[in-house]
């Protein structure tokens, strides 16, 4: 998903919109400082993740986020993620399923309208 926040990330910086990507190349352990001083500057998050929306690590970044830097947030934690279905077995409807620059680009203009 690195790769689509990347392309979302630079049509928002065509916007005027400042955008930082964190990839998070471990999930135990997390960087949570890297997470946590990215949240400090700019108070906004976007989470994508091809995982189902429902009991995702994604969650437990959220709840990281929440738990130790909420007076940062200037807007509500956005989760672009799958759907709460079964991952489609033909690739010719994996795109659909899986989060897209569009997509993850609604989820930007989201929190920054905030």
């Amino acid at each position: 998903m690195v790769e689509v926040a990347q392309k979302a990330a630079e049509a928002a910086r065509t916007a005027g919109i400042g955008v930082e990507v964190i990839d998070l190349r471990t999930l135990v352990p997390m960087d949570t400082e890297t997470v946590l001083q990215s949240v400090e500057k700019t108070g906004r998050v976007v989470i994508v993740t091809e995982a189902p929306r429902t009991a995702g690590f994604h969650s437990e970044i959220s709840a990281t986020i929440a738990e130790e830097a909420i007076e940062f947030l200037r807007a509500p934690i956005v989760r672009v993620t799958g759907y709460d279905a079964p991952y489609p077995p033909f690739t010719a409807i994996e795109d659909v399923y899986r989060p897209n620059p569009l997509r993850v680009a609604k989820a930007i203009k989201k929190v920054m309208a905030y």
